[in-house]
């Protein structure tokens, strides 16, 4: 199982990121789009990072905006593998 990393490992991780913050217990990040089918792209495209990590984030679609937001349910809080997908899905698109 993965362990909970603790305020400042995060707060150091958020300093490098661009648009990534916290918000109730999970990292997140809102990500936009010119038009609906660009954001269902990226999100298939985070779908196959998730599936090959078997780490699945929340992931909220609302026409050209997809919130992807990350979280170890069995850790109660944020890990190392929710920072590493979060690197990921960064390099998923060019935003």
């Amino acid at each position: 199982m993965a362990e909970k990393l603790n305020e400042e490992s995060i707060e150091g991780w958020l300093e490098g990121r661009e648009g990534w913050s916290v918000e109730d217990g999970k990292v997140r990040k809102d990500f936009q789009f010119d038009h609906f089918r660009d954001s269902i792209v990226f999100v298939n495209r985070v779908a196959t990072l998730a599936d090959s990590a078997d780490h699945h984030p929340d992931i909220d679609i609302r026409f050209d905006t997809v919130v992807i937001a990350l979280s170890t349910h069995d850790a109660g809080g944020i890990t190392e593998k929710d920072l590493k997908l979060a690197e990921q899905v960064d390099f998923a698109t060019s935003r």
